[in-house]
């Protein structure tokens, strides 16, 4: 059985246009038995995307195609692929009711739930996207003043959203726990963070939670890496955490993508 848990799709604004069927058909070309479709989801009413375009999530307004389109997928592949309705969540420092309120609205469509961390708040109480760019990383290490000080509130904030109380529907995934490396080629830190990364896995173990073993950092130039790197991964393991291979795609021709290395791990 191979389960790719993490899968983007024309619903992202900064993704493809690639249509549901090119991500089924090259699913069952790749051998998958399984695929979650999760789409990052709307963000609240009352927090401000902070990238230039204001395109990091859905428009809540075509949820109830999203999930029509997938509900239609399942029909179609019955027999020859499992295909889940899912959502990336994001967690947001301060925002957590909101959260809380949307996983209610939607939660019962969802076959499979992940919750990461893009946006960072900062000490002036802005937020920034630490994936957007290697610029905007680099306008974010001056801001806090170091690149260890970025890494250090990222994962502040990872333990944060595990620690949070998003109700019923929370996500049981945590998404990308090293997407803080996406630059590090460029922006390299001395820094293991090895504490603060165990305590993450920790608080996952405690509360039963898988990893998103995420495999879109092997192709990105300035990181060349999975999220996360092997011997995160293999710590994981050694706890217990069940690790769910996601290949992050935002267009079909991605799936797939760093699972040799993943495997080799």
């Amino acid at each position: 059985m191979f389960k790719d848990g993490h899968v983007h799709t024309r619903f992202c604004p900064h993704g493809t246009n690639d249509p549901f069927e090119a991500y089924v058909e090259r699913a069952l070309k790749l051998g998958y038995t399984e695929i979650s479709f999760t789409e990052h989801a709307p963000l609240p009413d009352s927090f401000i995307d902070p990238t230039p375009l204001s395109d990091s999530a859905m428009n809540k307004d075509y949820l109830d195609e999203y999930f029509a389109e997938i509900a239609e997928l399942k029909e179609s592949y019955a027999g020859k692929i499992k295909i889940n309705a899912g959502l990336e969540v994001d967690y947001i420092e301060g925002y957590e009711l909101e959260i809380a309120q949307f996983l209610n609205q939607v939660g019962a469509k969802l076959d499979d739930a992940i919750l990461s961390v893009h946006f960072l708040k900062d000490a002036q109480g802005g937020f920034s996207c630490l994936d957007y760019s290697p610029e905007n990383f680099a306008t974010m290490i001056a801001n806090y003043g170091s690149a260890e000080k970025v890494y250090q509130n990222y994962y502040r904030t990872v333990l944060k959203s595990i620690q949070a109380e998003l109700g019923p529907f929370m996500p049981k995934r945590i998404g990308h726990i090293t997407l803080v490396h996406k630059f590090r080629l460029k922006y390299p830190v001395l820094t293991s963070f090895d504490q603060e990364i165990l305590a993450i896995l920790e608080a996952m173990n405690e509360k039963g939670y898988e990893l998103d073993h995420n495999g879109a950092g092997t192709a990105k130039p300035l990181c060349r890496e999975p999220y996360p790197p092997a011997a995160i991964a293999q710590r994981a393991k050694s706890l217990g955490i069940p690790l769910i291979y996601g290949s992050d795609a935002h267009q079909a021709k991605e799936l797939g993508q760093g699972i040799d290395i993943i495997k080799a791990h």
